[in-house]
């Protein structure tokens, strides 16, 4: 699906040399603590300031993902992709919004995890596309229609959004945390190779999760 060119926000912060590398150490030590974490309970649940759409993922013995509706609709999720928001805050109310007036029924992303501008620094929301089982719409088409296709994959892949704009500043520790142990989950339940686990800009002609994104240490996270 075509999603409208958007301008980010410029952060008002100078990034010093100093100031990047502290921030990138602590994302890469990030990494040891998610897969050190995943081996334990995971719980899914939104810890922001704003009120949910809809009921979180909630709880199971042994840590399960288990939609407010029922099961996970096994062998229906083969591929995860990640994606940022392109904004630098927000909170699923303000996305659901933005998704509504491209034309979208509500919140495209099946998860958002938050960066303390709106939604928690670290919590995850489990959207009503991921409670009610249903496709999301998240992948853009590449231009030109080539594979893969935008369609099928937004029908099989499970969006994950990081808000925040990976263009222009990193992302927190706790939410590359968070994305990790989250990924790592449900490669788990749903036997979703690494292979499987792709970047926005893998599949369409675009940024997201942007160039800061630390593309190579969460390759290595979320190894088979």
């Amino acid at each position: 699906m075509k999603r409208p060119q958007r301008r980010a926000a410029r952060s008002s912060r100078p990034v010093t040399a100093s100031s990047r590398q502290s921030r990138t150490r602590l994302v890469w030590a990030s990494f040891l603590v998610a897969t050190a974490a995943v081996s334990g309970l995971f719980v899914i649940g939104d810890r922001g300031t704003a009120p949910p759409l809809a009921s979180v993922a909630s709880r199971e013995p042994g840590g399960r993902l288990q939609p407010s509706s029922g099961g996970i609709e096994q062998g229906r999720w083969t591929s995860i992709v990640i994606h940022h928001s392109g904004l630098p805050g927000g909170t699923p109310e303000s996305i659901d919004r933005e998704h509504r007036s491209y034309g979208y029924a509500g919140l495209g992303y099946h998860f958002l995890i938050g960066n303390g501008r709106g939604l928690d620094d670290g919590a995850i929301h489990a959207g009503p596309r991921w409670n009610l089982q249903q496709p999301g719409a998240h992948v853009a088409p590449r231009a030109g229609g080539a594979t893969p296709d935008a369609d099928e994959l937004n029908r099989t892949s499970i969006g994950i959004c990081l808000i925040g704009n990976g263009s222009r500043e990193e992302f927190t520790a706790r939410q590359m945390t968070e994305l990790v142990a989250l990924v790592r989950r449900l490669q788990q339940e749903l036997d979703i190779p690494a292979s499987a686990v792709h970047l926005h800009s893998d599949l369409a002609a675009v940024e997201s999760p942007g160039p800061l994104f630390p593309a190579a240490a969460f390759a290595n996270a979320i190894l088979d």
